[in-house]
């Protein structure tokens, strides 16, 4: 959600809750100096759906919120623009913060514009758009009506959430305050993130039988993957056929209760499109930031460091934990080679990009194969998820707080979780050796 929003979001939220929606968008209307347009655009992005400007906006605003389809675009632009922010090189602030060069600019109509055939969805236009042109879609308005219906609603958090919500906030206080949000259960994405280790882990042994081999993880981060799809296309055949833990969470979930609907809670506007893309298409219900989080807890009154623990079995591991942060995909993967292969393990020369501009070059040198590594990891902001644009606290802070909970994991690698092995088997995935067969471990599968 765009800064500038975010009392606008409250206003509504509020309003949605108390039954006076309708009332309520004629008075932020009659205050608002958007234009009709505009008005309409941006609400609709703030209620999480997409409308026609019509007349009738407000009834197709309840009705679009009733009726939620998530296959939307998540970034739009809402308003024109002067451009006034042009810098040295004769781009504007939103083109030259584009990694996938999907903003350009018309000359006759002298505006940007998105070029929806290159855009991921990534989000990084919002924040640096120094006018609030840019909007993404907020996910809440349709997940309230679900929640209060009493459906079975699981909160799949991002390991990134250590310390976002306050330095004594346990893991157990930010499940309490989940439940009293509405949500069924929550659940640490991070345990997800252990079973994708043994899938890369294996990938690992598969990919490199020389030094000279290339593997290139697709974990994690949707901006990096987006980068390799659409900018190093002839790289794509050294990705690992794998999806994110976001998606493990919940294609696992469903799997398991196909009743159940699937929230991801995050610090990163992309994990909104990756939600969506096709192949992806079921797992995860709703994605919501952090920022997005903390607003709808303010509205409601929910602060989960006065709120008692509801405390879980200690499931997730070290090496998941540490997904949240640059380095840590290569840390869980590796000390998962060497423990199923120890002796590929000597072959391991694991390399990260951190931030966008890391990452190309990383991957530019790859395609000149000029790389001194085999296994390359990629993080699209720099610290990793715990540097995402919509997280709550400094990147440093945040990296310090994931590594202190990793550290304090009862379980290091995830080869040695008793509760993930109990998991899997009800997947079909009697032993680790499953790992190394497409068939047994197709829920964890994606084709690129």
């Amino acid at each position: 959600m765009n800064g500038k929003y975010k009392d606008l979001f409250k206003e509504l939220l509020l309003a949605y809750k108390n039954n006076e929606f309708l009332e309520k968008l004629d008075d932020i209307k009659s205050k608002s100096n958007l234009k009709e347009e505009e008005f309409i655009k941006l609400v609709a992005s703030l209620c999480g759906v997409e409308i026609d400007i019509s007349s009738n906006y407000k009834e197709d605003l309840l009705d679009a919120i009733a009726n939620y389809s998530n296959n939307t675009k998540i970034v739009s632009k809402i308003a024109a623009c002067t451009s006034t922010c042009t810098s040295h090189n004769k781009k504007t602030k939103c083109e030259s913060s584009c990694p996938f060069d999907a903003i350009l600019y018309n000359a006759l109509e002298k505006e940007t514009y998105i070029d929806n055939d290159k855009c991921a969805d990534c989000g990084i236009c919002i924040d640096a758009c120094p006018h609030g042109n840019f909007v993404d879609k907020v996910e809440f308005m349709p997940l309230f009506d679900l929640i209060n219906k009493n459906a079975t609603v699981i909160a799949a958090v991002a390991p990134a959430i250590s310390g976002q919500f306050g330095d004594d906030v346990s893991m157990n206080q930010m499940r309490s305050a989940f439940k009293k949000l509405g949500f069924t259960e929550m659940i640490e994405v991070a345990f997800f993130a252990d079973m994708l280790t043994l899938k890369e882990a294996f990938e690992f042994n598969d990919h490199i039988k020389t030094e000279d081999d290339l593997m290139i993880t697709s974990c994690c981060c949707p901006m990096w993957v987006g980068m390799l799809k659409k900018v190093y296309g002839d790289l794509v055949k050294h990705v690992t056929p794998s999806v994110s833990p976001m998606i493990a969470a919940g294609r696992v979930m469903k799997e398991l209760n196909p009743n159940c609907k699937v929230v991801f809670i995050g610090p990163c506007v992309a994990k909104k499109a990756e939600a969506r893309e096709k192949d992806l298409l079921g797992a995860i219900d709703f994605v919501l930031t952090f920022q997005e989080l903390k607003e709808i807890f303010d509205v409601l009154n929910i602060e989960p460091s006065k709120l008692e623990e509801d405390k879980s079995t200690e499931y997730a591991s070290k090496g998941g934990r540490l997904y949240a942060r640059t380095g840590g995909v290569s840390i869980a993967i590796e000390d998962a080679i060497k423990k199923l292969f120890p002796e590929k393990a000597k072959l391991l020369k694991p390399v990260q990009g951190n931030g966008v501009k890391e990452c190309k070059e990383l991957l530019m040198k790859a395609q000149e194969k000029n790389l001194n590594a085999n296994f390359i990891e990629g993080m699209g902001c720099v610290g990793g998820c715990v540097g995402g644009p919509k997280k709550l606290i400094p990147t440093d802070k945040g990296k310090e707080h994931v590594d202190d909970f990793a550290n304090s994991s009862q379980v290091k690698v995830a080869i040695d979780s008793s509760c993930m092995l109990e998991f899997l088997n009800r997947l079909g995935i009697t032993c680790i050796e499953d790992f190394g067969s497409e068939s047994k471990t197709e829920i964890f599968h994606r084709e690129f």
